[in-house]
């Protein structure tokens, strides 16, 4: 199955990413959100992020020019007929993605395929909200979308090969790198990395040491190209709650409890870089 047009749901940081992603690469997208302005933030998004590759010569004004008209903004889900993949990037809350969904199954034509962008929600329980099961699947892309190599193709029990095959196909027009994944909580790499993260705010309420030892401690100990407690300020606060959330429930596992300072920090507001402010302040 080719895959030309694509519909994604939500215009925040993933949504506006994957939206990049595809008018980069050729593909006409549809990007929906709940109300104009959250969509003119979106597009305004994904401007800048192409002036940026503009300026570091990595593309041409033409390439920005004919990338920004492949995307149109709308706060209509009708919009998106004519398209051949929805994927829905709402927020991490699945009784809002099975809200999502089941209105994207009654609007979308039986052949289309709906992907969710979801880091930790079951893909085989989503599905079951659709009448489409066999036509749906996880495609979690990584934060920033456009910079991230990797995407996890992840298969619900009912996910058919040619459903499979069409998304894996998509990633690699994308420029992407996917690796098929079983269906589980968390999948692979949030499976390790939240964990990794909750850890690191444990490490911070016990005093142990700074953020900023903490994570020069994994940048210059275990190599990694950002430590966790700024890693979390990037990926969201909340997000990172709300995942370790789902293991908690999934697994019934105390080792996945959230540590009550990362509690603390999203009821106080402090989601990270959205909100300005997250285990450190990016207030300018």
């Amino acid at each position: 199955m080719s895959i030309n047009t694509v519909g994604v749901v939500g215009a925040g940081t993933m949504g506006n990413g994957i939206a990049q992603a595809c008018a980069v690469s050729g593909i006409n997208v549809v990007m929906v959100d709940i109300n104009q302005a959250a969509v003119d933030k979106g597009l305004a998004t994904i401007e800048k992020s192409l002036d940026r590759l503009l300026q570091k010569e990595k593309i041409t004004e033409a390439d920005k020019a004919a990338a920004l008209a492949r995307v149109k903004g709308s706060t209509r889900y009708e919009d998106f007929q004519g398209a051949d993949l929805v994927i829905e990037a709402a927020t991490e809350n699945r009784e809002l993605k099975t809200k999502i969904l089941k209105q994207l199954d009654e609007l979308l034509a039986p052949e289309v395929i709906v992907a969710t962008n979801t880091s930790s929600i079951s893909i085989t329980a989503l599905a079951a909200a659709t009448g489409r099961a066999d036509r749906f699947v996880g495609m979690h892309f990584f934060n920033p979308v456009p910079m991230m190599a990797l995407v996890e193709i992840i298969r619900g029990l009912q996910t058919s090969d040619a459903t499979h095959d069409a998304v894996k196909a998509l990633a690699e027009t994308l420029g992407k790198s996917p690796i098929t994944v079983k269906n589980a909580p968390g999948f692979v790499v949030n499976r390790i990395l939240v964990p990794m993260i909750n850890e690191a705010f444990f490490v911070l309420a016990e005093g142990l040491a700074t953020p900023e030892d903490i994570d020069a401690g994994m940048r210059l100990g275990c190599n990694h190209p950002i430590g966790p407690l700024a890693l979390a300020d990037m990926i969201g606060l909340d997000v990172c709650l709300a995942v370790m959330e789902v293991y908690l429930d999934e697994f019934g596992d105390s080792k996945y409890r959230p540590c009550h300072l990362l509690r603390e920090y999203v009821a106080a507001g402090r989601l990270g870089r959205k909100t300005g402010m997250g285990v450190y302040s990016y207030a300018k």
